[in-house]
């Protein structure tokens, strides 16, 4: 039996319908951009997409139809487009045109020619100098607002009378490492807030760390396994990111 509350507010919904909305037009997204203080993230990435085009002209940096088509052909298959309805199907739905998707192509080829042409050669360098940086670390952790309850948390934990896992799943904010246990991965140490990073530094496995404070609360710690550091392919792509985006922001601070 439904309430008197309930009955006018069903009422007005039944009433009320969504209208029919056309369309969104490009003044209206960027107005939205704007209202939503959205504008200043999109116009960074737009800037800093003119300076690689910029950069690939100077360096003479091309992509060839080829190494379009292939780079194409990868990304169909890996969404599952499989036919040229199918790929004209999914332009449609992102509002985009064939000519939009291949500019995003030649881009992201453009963006990763002018990482290797830059900086290749000095990720040998970079590694000898910052080697530790590049150490992986496997961690779980737990984050709570307040003071109290992370203190309280670590000496039930170095106490042992609740596993690690059960107080992550049912204390910590962190979402989503709170729905694995607690578990954050595997992660470079240069990857990690300086806070965390500080506090992870040299701890031995399963050890507890608490309370390490950061802009998003009191984190409760454990090292899981500690990875030596090697110059392999994925430490040389973190290392090449690195690089081009601190050449990305030194770049950026010349034109302001």
């Amino acid at each position: 039996m439904e309430t008197m509350t309930e009955t006018p507010t069903k009422q007005l919904a039944e009433k009320v319908q969504p209208p029919k909305v056309e369309p969104a037009t490009d003044e209206a997204i960027a107005n939205y951009l704007r209202y939503t203080c959205k504008m200043a993230e999109i116009a960074a990435l737009a800037e800093r997409d003119t300076a690689i085009l910029k950069a690939c002209e100077e360096l003479k940096i091309v992509i060839s139809d080829e190494e379009l088509q292939a780079t194409g052909d990868e990304f169909r298959v890996k969404h599952k487009l499989l036919t040229a309805s199918e790929t004209l199907a999914w332009l449609e739905k992102q509002r985009i045109g064939p000519e939009d998707w291949t500019q995003g192509i030649r881009m992201q080829l453009l963006m990763q020619k002018l990482k290797e042409r830059l900086f290749l050669d000095a990720i040998d360098a970079h590694y000898l100098t910052n080697r530790e940086e590049y150490q992986r670390v496997a961690f779980s952790q737990i984050m709570v607002a307040e003071l109290p309850v992370a203190l309280q948390i670590a000496q039930t934990l170095r106490a042992e009378k609740v596993s690690f896992a059960a107080m992550a799943i049912e204390h910590s904010k962190a979402y989503p490492s709170s729905q694995h246990g607690g578990f954050v991965g595997i992660r470079f140490l240069s990857s990690l807030v300086p806070e965390i990073k500080q506090a992870l530094a040299g701890i031995p496995e399963g050890e507890i760390i608490a309370p390490v404070k950061t802009n998003l609360g009191y984190h409760i710690l454990r090292v899981e396994k500690w990875f030596p550091p090697s110059l392999n392919e994925s430490v040389r792509a973190e290392i090449l990111e690195v690089l081009f985006q601190g050449w990305l922001i030194s770049n950026a601070g010349d034109r302001s």
